[in-house]
């Protein structure tokens, strides 16, 4: 791909809850009507897939459950695929999982994406609170339990063997026609060479990890086995982006998201994302002051040209046809609690 070709784009949505300087905060059902009008403005703009993330117990983020979302997406959207990016799986029952998307399959036939992670998605102790379910909750099983997903969600179901001898049949599904396609997420090395070995497709997160893309990206290339689904590597890559109208009202919108990183990576209590106005105006120590230019360094922030420009630059450097963008832009006081304007706006100038 040459630089100036623009890649393919997707979103991620986290869904995030801003607050308001006289203490307030946006409700959850503002947070997700927002972001489901985000969704059908991608749909409209032209976008491949709109993944929602799972993360728990975080008073900036009301993405907690990717399937409620997913189908709530779906019925609000045409042709635009929905998915997960991902769906934890070490804290769900791998037959759950797979009876989730079956039915979303139904709902939106040929739109549904499984993105699996096996992160846990917030603090130890919600972890543990996620993990209650015995041996399906054993990080080591994430091979095994990504195979039985696979099984299950195919028309064909899969069988349990007794060692009695007996078999059991089990479909997520009493009749699927088809199946959510599955994609492994990751930021490391174990998922790259884990997506390679089961050929599976493969994202590699970008948006929150600092480094080892390029090597994740070779690994998983280098060791790719076709699978019944996929006969050559397919992956793509996340970004934070921020576009507006001029690179300072850029610059300004992505400081509250960028803040939020900074005193998520330094420990320090979370709380509803501030808006435009309350993160120019905030007092920074010295490591949140490096913090946040460490991050600005790996987003994308600036006018949709100069955006689109650097995007193209990206995919082609790591060699994708796709790069989905997690939309970081921050509000500024007065916009409507139901809507995400500086979201809305990066999406329809990335779009050209």
């Amino acid at each position: 791909m040459s630089e100036s070709t623009i890649p393919a784009l997707s979103v991620l949505d986290l869904v995030p809850v801003r607050s308001l300087p006289d203490g307030t905060r946006q409700s959850s059902a503002q947070a997700v009507e927002a972001s489901m009008r985000l969704a059908q403005r991608a749909d409209e703009l032209g976008y491949r897939r709109y993944w929602f993330a799972e993360h728990h117990n975080m008073p900036a983020v009301a993405s907690t459950a990717p399937p409620v979302l997913i189908a709530a997406a779906a019925v609000r959207t045409r042709r635009i695929k929905v998915g997960s990016g991902g769906v934890m799986l070490p804290n769900h029952a791998p037959l759950i999982v797979a009876e989730q998307f079956a039915a979303l399959e139904a709902v939106a036939p040929g739109r549904i994406d499984l993105g699996i992670g096996r992160a846990p998605g917030s603090d130890p102790v919600i972890t543990q609170l996620l993990r209650r379910t015995g041996t399906t909750s054993d990080v080591d099983q994430f091979p095994q339990h990504i195979r039985d997903i696979l099984a299950l969600t195919s028309p064909d179901g899969s069988t349990v063997r007794f060692t009695s001898g007996g078999e059991y049949a089990v479909h997520a599904t009493p009749a699927a026609t088809g199946a959510p396609e599955v994609w492994l997420l990751g930021s490391s090395d174990y998922s790259a060479t884990l997506a390679a070995a089961l050929g599976l497709p493969y994202v590699f997160a970008n948006h929150f990890a600092g480094d080892g893309l390029e090597r994740a990206m070779e690994l998983y290339r280098s060791q790719f086995q076709p699978s019944e689904t996929l006969a050559a590597p397919k992956s793509f890559i996340t970004a934070n982006v921020v576009a507006a109208d001029t690179a300072e009202e850029a610059e300004a919108r992505a400081l509250p998201q960028l803040r939020q990183f900074a005193r998520l990576r330094t420990n320090k209590p979370m709380r509803p994302l501030e808006t435009v106005e309350e993160a120019l105006d905030a007092e920074t120590d010295g490591i949140e002051q490096t913090m946040v230019a460490q991050n600005r360094a790996r987003w994308f922030v600036g006018t949709g040209a100069d955006v689109r420009a650097q995007l193209a630059q990206f995919a082609a450097k790591h060699g994708v046809d796709e790069v989905m963008v997690s939309p970081a832009a921050g509000s500024y006081a007065a916009e409507p609690m139901d809507q995400s304007t500086g979201r809305v706006r990066t999406l329809e100038l990335l779009a050209g």
